[in-house]
């Protein structure tokens, strides 16, 4: 518990201050977190980041990690939008398959699409929130950082009934009550202190929805890893474990909030 705490307290004190700053620096901090990411993701389906098909996935999330503006001046003067360039990424994995004679075959193809999706536009959000204004990206961090210390200390306390024991055997029903509720009483004290939403019964139907998506992502990494036979998804962050580890209810949660226009 201590150095899970500690490298807790390490990782906020180095991420916060990029948070605050935004624009640039932000982008490229996103861009290291978010290539660690896929490195892990890859990791698990023993892949290598640094062969041609690993290169490929990786510029297929960088291009959807591109910010709009960036995205407007870099793509557009050549004529593309960045779907139209990350189409392009797709159709060579597509030929690689071919060159490679089925070495690498559709499926693998279709992991790292998959792969490079859920980093790139999960972080692309991350950008996106901040650039919307520091006050959408701190209510994120607020919730997903409460949610999860919520059903983690009450899960604990009051935890009986399993939640989906055969994904995530130590999460509880009570636990997962209890980091909703935890969301929603951090999410009010934070609307007090600095508004966000337009009414609190906005605030708190948007908290709970984020809550219960933020836990569902947890999960869905949960079930990645229980897939791959692998308990963390890397050892960047000790006691915690990997970049996607702490970040895989973020990758759900920020996405949402610009979906309901919560975020725009």
């Amino acid at each position: 518990m201590k150095q899970r705490i500690l490298t807790a307290i390490v990782a906020a004190a180095v991420f916060i201050p990029f948070v605050v700053v935004g624009g640039i620096p932000f982008t490229i901090l996103v861009y290291a977190i978010a290539t660690i990411g896929l490195y892990e993701l890859l990791k698990m389906q023993s892949i290598k980041l640094l062969s041609i098909e690993g290169v490929l996935a990786w510029l297929l999330s960088a291009i959807l990690l591109l910010p709009d503006q960036l995205a407007l001046k870099w793509l557009g003067a050549v004529g593309y939008t960045k779907l139209e360039a990350a189409f392009i990424i797709i159709l060579l994995l597509l030929i690689y398959t071919v060159l490679v004679k089925n070495r690498f075959t559709f499926a693998h193809a279709s992991f790292l699409v998959m792969s490079a999706f859920y980093v790139g536009m999960g972080f692309y959000y991350l950008t996106a929130t901040r650039d919307a204004g520091l006050v959408f990206i701190i209510y994120a961090l607020v919730i997903v950082w409460t949610t999860d210390s919520g059903a983690y200390f009450i899960g604990r306390k009051l935890g009986k009934n399993k939640l989906w024991p055969d994904i995530s055997p130590n999460k509880t029903v009570e636990g997962f009550v209890g980091g909703i509720l935890s969301a929603v009483i951090f999410a009010v004290l934070f609307q007090l202190i600095q508004p966000v939403a337009s009414t609190f019964l906005v605030l708190i139907g948007v908290t709970i929805i984020a809550s219960i998506i933020g836990q569902l992502g947890d999960l869905v990494e949960s079930a990645l890893k229980r897939n791959y036979n692998v308990k963390d998804s890397g050892k960047i962050l000790p006691g915690h474990g990997g970049i996607l580890d702490r970040f895989d209810s973020l990758l759900f949660v920020l996405p949402l909030l610009h979906l309901l226009h919560f975020v725009s």
